[in-house]
């Protein structure tokens, strides 16, 4: 099957799609050397600033999260490619007269090396920085140590509570505490339907039937330890990931939660509606309260179709930053 895409040489796609969210969003964000794009409103030094880097392909995520009350840079590398630990460094360099920088790094070889490189680099340095790892993809096992478990959708979360408590002028390491809370008590299941054409080769990144859907695959086409299984109903797949996911969390009855379905690329909204609904039903049924909700794409694997379910139990703190103001070119909270 030839790959249809709107896209120029396919060299260019990476600046292409930066400098498009940038003229697209200009009161929100503004791209600096290439490939790192910052608020157009920068935070005052007196407060924290909070950095995440990942490979492009995934949009809005991650740079699509910059923005007031969230995200204050965000490193892009290619194609499902991390940076460069060079302009990683570089990056949090620009904040390096702030109180603080947290780095943001999600649980994928490429970011971890990379983005570790470029944290040692920035301490040696005298920047007042420290890291936070998202790996809540439960995939690998319930119990898998964390070094085996990816970081997924989940982190866009993160990025909003960690960004809302910097912007209320909480500490680096009340923020790195508060991250880490909430990052230990997520947990995030994929299913796949449909893999993605990799948008520089045509090629698609993994192979799975056409009457078959995998639980567990990874937004890059990784396995998902389960296999290939038949197709099932919205109800049915909502159900078993959701008792996997409360296994995972050990979310019991009068908790609160976040609930989050989080469209691959290809998964209608109607799709992704019908199986919230059952989600929330289900926690519902077991007492668990949702609390904190969304119901769109906001991490993408192009045209893969599936979606990625994202529970995290959370408290009344976590809950207050979850709806503070935000105005990132795709999480506005007013």
């Amino acid at each position: 099957m030839v790959m249809k895409k709107f896209i120029n040489d396919p060299q260019n796609l990476t600046p292409e799609l930066l400098e498009g969210l940038a003229l697209a969003y200009p009161g929100k964000v503004k791209l600096v050397s290439g490939k790192i794009v910052v608020r157009a409103n920068p935070k005052p030094k007196d407060k924290v600033a909070v950095v995440t880097i990942g490979g492009s392909g995934h949009e809005p995520a991650l740079t699509g999260y910059v923005g007031d009350g969230m995200l204050d840079a965000s490193v892009a590398g290619d194609i499902f490619a991390a940076p460069g630990a060079p302009m990683i460094l570089e990056a949090l360099r620009l904040f390096k007269d702030h109180v603080g920088v947290l780095l943001i790094i999600l649980n994928h070889e490429g970011d971890v090396m990379n983005g570790g490189m470029a944290f040692d680099m920035a301490v040696k340095e005298g920047i007042k920085v420290k890291k936070v790892l998202t790996c809540e993809d439960i995939a690998a096992g319930i119990n898998a140590p964390n070094e085996d478990r990816r970081g997924l959708g989940g982190a866009m979360s993160l990025y909003k509570i960690a960004g809302a408590a910097a912007e209320a002028g909480k500490s680096l390491d009340e923020i790195v505490a508060l991250s880490q809370r909430f990052g230990d008590n997520m947990a995030t299941l994929a299913v796949t339907m449909k893999t993605a054409t990799h948008p520089q080769s045509g090629q698609y990144i993994a192979t799975l039937p056409d009457d078959k859907m995998e639980i567990g695959m990874g937004q890059h086409g990784e396995g998902g330890g389960t296999g290939p299984q038949p197709m099932a109903t919205a109800d049915v797949v909502a159900e078993t990931m959701v008792e996997k996911l409360v296994a995972a969390t050990k979310a019991k009855k009068g908790d609160i939660a976040l609930l989050i379905i989080n469209g691959s690329g290809a998964t209608t909204l109607m799709e992704m509606l019908i199986v919230f609904r059952k989600a929330y039903r289900v926690l519902e049924s077991k007492g668990i309260k949702v609390v904190y909700s969304r119901c769109e794409e906001m991490l993408t694997v192009q045209e893969a179709a599936g979606f990625q379910m994202i529970l995290a139990p959370i408290d009344e703190e976590q809950l207050g930053y979850l709806n503070a103001p935000s105005d990132a070119p795709y999480w506005v909270t007013r």
